[in-house]
């Protein structure tokens, strides 16, 4: 097994630059189509951003909230049961909830894991040692 690096904080790799970039080229080449469509693609690349790179959060959460925000998109454009302004407030709604509950937890490694969660060097240690993925 491979030992990883303890590398906490902000991180930005060529690939995340590659996505913010296309992502951002294909929200532009929406705005032709419809300025909703671009929103969307903008509102899902800056997500993906905080998600990866600010929070760096757990695979599980990022899911969670791509579930609910394409619910709220089906419900939004397929079956017109609530409005665009209501679905963008709910998926806002579970970003805060999604990142609170990324942030108390013991392995929580983004943005500012100094001051949210001082003893993340010693959890590192303790599960590198175990083996274990965080």
């Amino acid at each position: 097994m491979a030992t990883r690096t303890f590398a906490p904080g902000f991180r930005l790799s060529a690939n995340d630059v590659v996505v913010l970039l296309v992502g951002g080229v294909g929200g532009a080449a929406c705005l032709g189509v419809d300025f909703r469509l671009a929103f969307g693609v903008w509102y899902v690349v800056a997500h993906f951003f905080l998600f990866c790179n600010v929070l760096r959060m757990a695979r599980a959460l990022e899911l969670v909230w791509a579930g609910v925000f394409v619910g709220l998109v089906i419900a939004t454009v397929n079956l017109d049961l609530i409005s665009w302004p209501l679905g963008i407030g709910c998926s806002l709604f579970t970003t805060v909830v999604v990142a609170a509950i990324e942030i108390r937890k013991p392995s929580y490694h983004g943005v500012g894991w100094r001051r949210i969660n001082p003893g993340l060097p010693e959890w590192w240690r303790a599960h590198q040692a175990l083996g274990e993925r965080g």
